[in-house]
């Protein structure tokens, strides 16, 4: 299934290709040809059994539009294919009026990540909650989220099948090979002598060594394993999740779903439904799961905002003070020769009415100085300078703090608002009903 926009799917590639010349034509600038991106993938996949595929379509089709704000052409394809429904989600990299591109930033795929999650929560489907890295930095496939149902991964299945050759007690490492063709595994030998695997469904070959597999699993640790010198590598056993109560969380869950009584109505339209799912998501996302964590988390943010709002107040009042000092000491090293021949004049009506202006300036120079420096020992024009440039550096450091604990706060206080509302209007119905 195919949905597109400002394009037609069967020759959205020449369409493209069209934009980016028109692009070129239009202001006159021309990616590198290594560096040049004719269009940009999205893959968005859903729960098995969760959702239609004309449902995912229009998800898909949402989800682009919201991304792109409809200044891009992209086509959404839906497939089938796989236990999971998924789309895949092509934008052109060119705008529709072919004056600008579409530029990949550092975050975008968690941004896209979040805007997917939002509009998923908001259709009342599953999102993967708290995605976990890996050690690269990437996020883990969906395959790896779908619990006891599916097999165990690859490398730990390899693992399981190694330890049991080696209880067998294999008489050499030929032998121990052949333990492991015939539990169904593909031995493949490589240079310099290599051994790799392959698990029955792997499409890659897993190498028999330590960085792969872990500590043990080196070919030299089997041998000396097969040879009685050292023990079988253990098998890490996860331990069970300890069973949690229903908490915070599955409470909005459940009333998103609910779809019924006066709490569900009032949230049913579209504005605060979409306000409730960022709250869920905010809520995920920082591994809140009870009232009171989301309680200290809002005051937590207010008081740091407060905080860093007086540090930053103080800094920009000792800023404009140094400033205003160095100004003053300018001013005063200008106009004090004037000062210097009117003193030598004998403080004469003449001169001074000859240089009223000048002798004003220093007086109003030396009256700032002496209020700014409250009696104490004017510093070098050279430190007063440094300090300014460490005030500057020290302001513009809390300036980004700043605006980073203003968005944490307004999320966190917005949060709570919705929270308190939904849950203020439950607990009265649910007063109601008790009366009744």
């Amino acid at each position: 299934m195919i949905s597109s926009y400002g394009c037609d799917h069967m020759t959205a590639d020449a369409e493209f290709l069209l934009s980016k010349a028109k692009y070129k034509a239009a202001t006159g600038r021309e990616q590198r040809r290594d560096a040049d991106v004719l269009c940009y993938q999205i893959r968005q996949s859903f729960k098995p059994g969760e959702i239609t595929p004309e449902e995912a379509n229009r998800i898909g089709y949402e989800t682009a539009m919201r991304w792109t704000k409809g200044k891009y052409a992209f086509f959404v394809a839906t497939h089938t294919d796989k236990a999971h429904i998924h789309n895949h989600i092509y934008y052109n990299s060119s705008s529709l009026d072919c004056t600008r591109k579409f530029r990949d930033f550092i975050g975008s795929g968690r941004a896209v990540r979040r805007l997917s999650d939002r509009i998923c929560l908001e259709n009342d489907l599953s999102v993967i909650t708290n995605p976990k890295l890996h050690s690269k930095g990437r996020f883990l496939h969906y395959g790896a989220w779908l619990g006891t149902e599916q097999q165990p991964p690859y490398k730990e299945q390899l693992r399981l099948a190694i330890n049991e050759a080696l209880a067998k007690r294999p008489a050499d490492f030929d032998a121990f090979l052949r333990l492991m063709e015939a539990s169904g595994f593909t031995v493949k030998h490589g240079r310099g002598g290599a051994i790799s695997f392959l698990v029955p469904g792997q499409e890659r070959a897993t190498r028999l060594r330590a960085s792969t597999l872990g500590d043990g699993y080196d070919p030299e640790d089997i041998k000396a394993a097969i040879a009685g010198e050292r023990p079988i590598p253990e098998q890490a056993v996860p331990a069970p999740a300890t069973p949690r109560r229903v908490n915070l969380i599955v409470d909005i869950q459940e009333r998103l779903r609910s779809g019924k009584g006066a709490a569900y109505a009032r949230w049913a339209k579209v504005y605060n439904l979409k306000q409730m799912a960022a709250a869920l998501q905010f809520m995920q996302e920082q591994n809140i799961t009870e009232y009171d964590q989301l309680s200290a988390k809002a005051e937590d943010a207010v008081s740091r905002f407060h905080a860093l709002t007086e540090q930053l107040r103080r800094t920009e009042a000792d800023l404009s003070a140094t400033s205003e000092l160095m100004g003053a000491v300018v001013r005063y090293a200008k106009t004090r020769p004037v000062f210097d021949g009117y003193k030598a004049a004998k403080y004469s009506r003449k001169y001074l009415a000859e240089h009223e202006a000048e002798l004003a300036d220093y007086r109003a120079a030396k009256a700032t100085m002496g209020e700014l420096l409250g009696g104490e020992k004017l510093p070098k024009m050279e430190e007063l300078k440094e300090k300014r440039r460490q005030l500057a550096a020290r302001k513009k450091a809390l300036y980004t703090e700043y605006r980073s604990a203003q968005e944490e706060m307004r999320q966190a206080v917005a949060v709570k608002a919705n929270i308190d509302h939904l849950l203020g209007v439950t607990d009265g119905q649910r007063k109601k009903e008790q009366e009744r």
